[in-house]
């Protein structure tokens, strides 16, 4: 009887534990939520979902990301790097936000941000495949410096002038795959890419998990063959470890049996990088993506989920490819990637594009390059045309931010002693001019660079009278150094970049730009707590 009192007082003991728990973690969690309400982000709401996170795990990889300092510009007069059109880094930082997390640092690239948005640049009224736009105002978080907008816009193709393209969907259904925003989502974005093809398109679907296998052969994207392309994502189903060596192999091999001279060939890869299984040599896998993009054949790689995210994996893969990494946090980026800017995606009209600036040490002590640090070349690789460099898409803007230091003004830089065996240049130049801009592109399927150079002078412009794609990409790279906690920073505030934002609001169809806003406020939030 005593030991059945005993167990009776035991569960009343226990029940009131887990009443006054509940009490406590359950107003936390719907406080966490919103209130309790339903959060969801459509394009018509701007405001920022939060939702958490379902990894139990986090192994996430992001490569050490130190940023570009200050160069003198007498000693360090070239800056060399190849153009990026990613956009991964901005939709990642996203999610992050919006999970109620501030992003890793070298989950930042500042680059990828800035390029993640359109502006308003002049389409090429040549022959060349882009424009190339300069503007130099004040610089808005040092006043004493000058920033350096270097901007190209790639050409457009006219409506119904698309290429045919061969497309490869080479699609991760893993065990690590099995989430709600993993294959899932996948699956609906890639059907949303399907309903974009026309009937002179060809869509083959190749999987891997613990073996590749060919879901569907190469298959024109005819009104009655999509039925069996959208049949074929449905029926999808994540399982098993991930083998993706063994997956791109079967994805270039399907690419090259239905190759289209004058198409567009592409690998479409969708994963969240997590290659875990079958990879034993990572240099031979990076050798043969390099080996297929010289044929003809380019990579597009899209992230998908959280916890596990390989990130610096998949954007080396893609760099590599000569195709460009996006991450798909929702249906809207999923939209944006696919059918907003889906001849961008596809349709590459430049690659191996490459820029040097040669600053003029008259007139600039020194400078910096924000972002891009991954992307950096040897003053030599510019006349390289075996160095591997940056793609453009149809229609794709990219822009590039130089700080720049006056001649005058006061920076603190360690330095080197005098040279004893090299004579100083007694060339002229011309005390006007800030900095010659060179660029070297190919054409899509060339061998050989063609050269463009554009001398830029300072107009002495005030960052108030600046054109509002100047100041918007201000506002971005902001943003970016402040998530970075950057030494560089300088007098930037989050209200700064709000109210920077906001001024630069001519064009905004899409609300991608009010969506940033929306961004910065809750990453203050989270600075504040």
């Amino acid at each position: 009887m005593k030991s059945k009192t005993k167990c009776i007082v035991n569960i009343f003991l226990f029940a009131g534990i887990v009443a006054i728990v509940a009490a406590i973690v359950l107003p936390q969690f719907a406080a966490y939520r919103g209130g309790g309400s339903n959060h969801v982000y459509t394009p018509s709401h701007l405001e920022v979902e939060f939702r958490p996170t379902y990894a139990k795990f986090n192994t996430e990889a992001y490569n050490y990301l130190p940023e570009n300092p200050f160069l003198k510009a007498k000693q360090n007069p070239l800056s060399t790097f190849a153009i990026d059109v990613d956009t991964a880094s901005y939709s990642n930082i996203r999610r992050f936000i919006r999970d109620g997390q501030m992003p890793p640092k070298d989950a930042v690239r500042i680059e990828e941000m800035i390029n993640y948005f359109t502006y308003n640049y002049p389409t090429p009224s040549t022959d060349k495949p882009f424009s190339v736009r300069t503007e130099v105002a004040n610089c808005p978080w040092q006043e004493n410096h000058k920033l350096l907008s270097l901007a190209l816009k790639g050409k457009e193709l006219a409506e119904g002038k698309r290429p045919p393209s061969n497309l490869v969907f080479l699609l991760d259904v893993s065990g690590s795959m099995n989430s709600p925003y993993k294959l899932p989502l996948l699956k609906r974005a890639m059907k949303l890419l399907v309903h974009e093809l026309g009937d002179d398109d060809r869509v083959a679907i190749v999987v891997y998990a613990g073996a590749a296998g060919l879901v569907l052969p190469s298959t024109t994207s005819t009104d009655n063959n999509k039925r069996e392309i959208l049949y074929a994502l449905e029926n999808l189903q994540a399982g098993g470890s991930t083998h993706g060596s063994r997956g791109i192999q079967l994805a270039y091999q399907t690419a090259e049996r239905n190759f289209i001279k004058s198409g567009t060939n592409r690998v479409i890869l969708a994963t969240d990088g997590d290659f875990n299984v079958g990879i034993t040599n990572h240099g031979e896998l990076v050798r043969l993506i390099e080996d297929k993009a010289e044929t003809g054949v380019f990579l597009t790689v899209l992230g998908f989920g959280t916890g596990n995210l390989k990130d610096s994996t998949m954007e080396y893969l893609a760099d590599k490819g000569n195709g460009n990494y996006g991450y798909i946090d929702s249906i809207r980026e999923a939209r944006k990637v696919l059918v907003e800017q889906m001849t961008g995606t596809l349709v590459t009209i430049a690659k191996d594009v490459k820029i040097q600036v040669e600053f003029n040490p008259t007139e600039v002590s020194a400078y910096r390059l924000i972002g891009y640090e991954n992307r950096s070349l040897r003053s030599e690789d510019f006349n390289d045309d075996k160095k591997d460099a940056g793609e453009i898409g149809a229609g794709h803007t990219v822009t590039a931010l130089y700080e720049v230091v006056p001649t005058g003004e006061k920076l603190e830089l360690p330095g080197v002693d005098p040279l004893k065996y090299q004579k100083t240049s007694t060339m002229p130049t011309t005390a006007d001019e800030l900095l010659t801009i060179k660029l070297r592109y190919k054409e899509p399927e060339g061998d050989s660079s063609e050269l463009m150079a554009v001398v830029v002078k300072d107009g002495h412009s005030a960052f108030e009278n600046a054109s509002n794609d100047f100041r918007f990409a201000s506002a971005v790279a902001a943003f970016g150094m402040l998530l970075r906690d950057s030494p560089n920073k300088g007098r930037a505030t989050y209200e700064d970049v709000i109210q920077l934002a906001r001024s630069a609001m001519d064009h905004d169809e899409q609300g991608y730009r009010s969506e940033f806003i929306n961004l910065v406020r809750h990453a203050k939030d989270m600075a504040r707590m």
